[in-house]
């Protein structure tokens, strides 16, 4: 692999937030390689082809990464130092949201996802990261996790009905970045703290795809574009903010 190309890893790349964000990333920069970390290696891989099948200027390639499993972190670091040596660009995407009863159960497999994968991997990752002339990381939170909007009943996040493992993993996830952003800052890291907004995914499963679309959920594409901004510096003056796309910012 080239050394001037810019190594972006995306976790959770093989649907909604993270597909698009591959896509984006690859579709018009021949500086891009994305690697894209998936669960399933099968499905990444017809992923993959299915980005390069509409015609890419970057390039790509999949990686193992269960983010709630040490041992698929431990071989992904491994891999990606092997291979590239570096790491330019880190997009906590993975993730999760489970509906129903709220028990320690729904928020120990919230939190395996949302809080405690990407901050371990992000700290395994911080010695690569450390070896680019521009790192950056992404955390894909949610506007759900700010505690001001929470508190404010005339805010419209207030009324989002929404499983409260969820938002408090998402307000635990913004932590995750300003406590690793703290460590790094040291070498020149920049974090980000980005919600990609109300978009059809299957974060709260395929069957209720329709159910978003008609509440008014935007394509995904929306919310990669944003991370794309980021990416390519648009949004450098926001370090360690909480921010959206369009130029938004929210309270933490």
């Amino acid at each position: 692999m080239s050394s001037e190309k810019r190594i972006i890893l995306v976790t959770g790349a093989s649907n909604g937030i993270g597909f698009d964000t591959t896509y984006a990333l690859v579709a018009t920069s021949p500086n891009n390689h994305v690697i894209m970390g998936v669960r399933n290696p099968s499905k990444g891989e017809e992923k993959l082809k299915e980005i390069q099948a509409r015609g890419i200027q970057g390039t790509l390639s999949t990686l193992q990464l269960d983010v709630t499993s040490d041992t698929d972190i431990e071989a992904a670091v491994k891999k990606i130092s092997s291979s590239y040596g570096r790491l330019d660009v880190l997009v906590n995407n993975a993730g999760i949201c489970l509906t129903g009863p709220q028990t320690r159960s729904t928020l120990h497999t919230t939190f395996e996802t949302n809080v405690y994968g990407p901050y371990l991997l992000t700290l395994a990752l911080g010695p690569l990261l450390q070896k680019s002339s521009d790192a950056r990381v992404i955390n894909v939170t949610s506007g759900l996790g700010s505690i001001a909007m929470r508190t404010d009943t005339t805010n419209a996040y207030y009324q989002v009905k929404q499983s409260d493992s969820y938002r408090v993993s998402k307000a635990a996830l913004n932590m995750v970045g300003a406590s690793t952003a703290a460590q790094f800052d040291a070498w020149g890291c920049k974090t980000w703290s980005f919600c990609p907004g109300f978009v059809v995914t299957d974060l709260t499963g395929v069957e209720d795809r329709q159910s978003r679309r008609d509440n008014g959920a935007e394509s995904a594409e929306t919310s990669a574009k944003g991370i794309k901004e980021i990416v390519e510096g648009v949004r450098d003056g926001e370090v360690l903010k909480f921010i959206a796309r369009n130029g938004e910012q929210y309270p933490w």
